[in-house]
């Protein structure tokens, strides 16, 4: 409506928290000429930042954060004698960097890296009781992995099928001597491969 100032006409505040009405005050406080008047303004400024933030006071340095702040919003604009150095003043407003994600390139993400290692792992081995114990322990996890990706469900045949793509066909478990273990997901029903059959 026409008359009516909104805060997205406004122009963006660079540090929010102290509201628009401190913003102004440093806007004024660069508009005055004399030197004085804006020392003297800076000070009151200052003092009312203290008020409005508490959690300036859990800073081991809260003065040197509060004129921090004040040379920020006024846009490097206000000159005056500055009782601490300012300099670094808009490191504030950095962004750091984005972190990377330590899963990158998982070919099936809801196995996640750890059964991808594994899989790794199964394939340099040689045959033997420690690689079918490893074995073992990867295909219970990948049905873990499964029953939690599938809120529940699970497929004993896609689990040693994926098993055997991942490791190269090295690993080729056969259902019929080979038994997952039972396994309880908080707030899902024991799963353990078979269907229970219906009471006639």
């Amino acid at each position: 409506m026409q008359g009516l100032d909104y805060n997205t006409q406004r122009e963006r505040l660079l540090l929010p928290e102290y509201g628009r009405e401190i913003q102004k005050m440093v806007e004024h406080a660069v508009s005055l000429p004399l030197r004085e008047d804006r020392q003297r303004c800076a000070n009151t400024i200052v003092k009312m930042m203290a008020k409005k933030i508490t959690l300036v006071r859990d800073i081991a340095d809260q003065q040197q954060a509060l004129w921090d702040h004040l040379y920020i919003m006024s846009h490097k604009q206000l000159d005056i004698d500055w009782p601490y150095d300012v300099s670094d003043a808009e490191k504030i407003l950095s962004k750091p960097e984005p972190m990377k994600l330590p899963q990158q390139n998982i070919r099936l993400r809801h196995y996640g890296r750890l059964v991808e290692e594994m899989c790794e792992k199964l394939k340099e081995m040689p045959a033997g009781e420690e690689r079918d114990v490893l074995a073992r322990h990867t295909a219970n996890q990948m049905k873990r992995d499964l029953v939690l990706w599938g809120h529940g469900n699970s497929d004993d045949e896609k689990v040693v099928a994926d098993l055997a793509e991942f490791t190269d066909g090295i690993i080729q478990l056969d259902l019929s001597s080979f038994s997952f273990e039972p396994m309880r997901i908080t707030g899902l029903a024991s799963v353990t491969g078979k269907k229970k059959k219906k009471k006639g």
